[in-house]
């Protein structure tokens, strides 16, 4: 029978110094292990399974000697029945870590979000409002909730106060969140229904945002102005104005004429061919380019392949450059809105489909069946109707003059 050692007093260990294992006695196994360095703690011996294993029990003088001493009867006690506490200690340590690693923010999760999509935006703008709308508008509410807590009640109190006052801002912020919280839900950091989902969820609390809101439409010229305001356009000097001009003759978004580049414009066949990743669908899109439209860009400053079309004094034009030209001429419209006039143009002017002024304005045609079937971008047509759209431009005669027989 092995001989017990001899029950060590609190001075006693504190006096324990020298290098080694040392037992203290008052439970078998128990010693106190010294390192070179001065370093103490307590392990414990125990036989497991029919095999010596060792466990810490904390350092001296944290874990002082008495509560070393409960720690190991405990220890010692759950071996008597037959289970292995080391690895009941681990599989406690790696639960505890698991549930650490759940308990994230909704702040945190929207930040990892947008640091995620970040990369397949467009523009830096559109990661700025979303960081912005979150911040302002959810994070007083939900943002220090751990994500796995925020209920259909958190979404609507910050929605409620915004809903009919902003409600196209609410709208977008309910959209951000929803898609946070599908975020998290994919992560595994949290279950069940998505709180901010709109359809059988949010549309029983709170009314339809087209019924609280009236949607704003950009202000447009109307048609039988175009000609008198061209006529006004092409007399101001300035980038600005030139670019204003061409978005106007390509049916184009500000951003994509204020992007363009050298290399994308081909006089030879007269094409300016937008590259996917500059265009809000995200594909390629072939625009023909009518006489005036060739002319504008040949009296340009021309560039290398590389450099922008529309370049400023002080670099790429802003989003403001064209506003400001309207601004200048008085005209209460949008870049924007040229996009509807012609559109307008089209539908009450001219014979040319309904589809092919989608494609030109590089809208999605149909559903996703129809695209998918919808191979070609209609380009001979959207040629014809161009060149029709800069001639009604440059046509003299009364703004009210016989609408295109085409």
């Amino acid at each position: 029978m092995p001989r017990k050692a001899k029950e060590l007093s609190p001075l006693e260990v504190r006096r324990l110094t020298r290098p080694g294992r040392w037992s203290v006695g008052g439970v078998d196994g128990l010693a106190l292990q010294v390192t070179r360095t001065g370093a103490r703690s307590w392990v414990l011996r125990l036989t497991v399974a029919g095999k010596q294993r060792e466990m810490g029990l904390g350092s001296f003088p944290t874990v002082p000697l008495a509560e070393a001493r409960e720690k190991a009867r405990s220890q010692r006690a759950k071996t008597e029945l037959g289970a292995d506490p080391i690895s009941l200690r681990r599989a406690a340590l790696s639960a505890a870590t698991a549930e650490r690693s759940l308990q994230q923010t909704f702040a945190s999760v929207a930040a990892q979000y947008i640091a995620q999509h970040a990369k397949s935006w467009k523009n830096k703008k559109h990661a700025a409002q979303w960081t912005s709308t979150l911040q302002t508008y959810a994070s007083p509410v939900i943002g220090p909730l751990l994500v796995r807590d925020v209920t259909t009640a958190h979404v609507i109190k910050v929605l409620e106060p915004i809903w009919t006052t902003k409600t196209e801002t609410a709208t977008r912020v309910r959209s951000r969140m929803e898609l946070v919280l599908d975020f998290a839900a994919a992560r595994g950091l949290r279950a069940g229904p998505n709180p901010a989902r709109w359809r059988a969820n949010l549309d029983a609390a709170l009314p339809k945002a087209s019924k609280v809101a009236k949607v704003q439409h950009h202000a447009a010229v109307a048609v039988d102005r175009m000609r008198i305001f061209m006529s006004r356009l092409r007399t101001l000097s300035g980038m600005g104005a030139r670019a204003l001009e061409f978005a106007i003759l390509t049916a184009a978004r500000s951003g994509e004429v204020r992007g363009a580049t050298w290399t994308e414009i081909d006089f030879t066949v007269a094409l300016w061919t937008v590259p996917g990743e500059r265009m809000k669908s995200s594909r390629e899109h072939r625009v023909p380019l009518s006489k005036p439209a060739i002319k504008l860009l040949r009296a340009l400053p021309q560039g290398g392949p590389g450099d922008l079309v529309f370049q400023g004094r002080l670099g790429p034009l802003s989003d403001m450059s064209l506003t400001a030209v309207l601004r200048r001429m008085k005209v209460k419209a949008t870049a924007h809105g040229f996009r509807s006039t012609f559109r307008d143009w089209v539908s009450e002017y001219t014979n040319h489909a309904s589809e092919v002024a989608e494609m030109a304005l590089a809208h999605a045609v149909g559903d996703k069946v129809e695209a998918a079937y919808r191979r070609g971008d209609l380009f001979d047509k959207r040629v014809s109707l161009m060149n029709d759209w800069a001639e009604f431009l440059a046509r003299s005669g009364a703004p009210g003059s016989a609408k295109a027989s085409r």
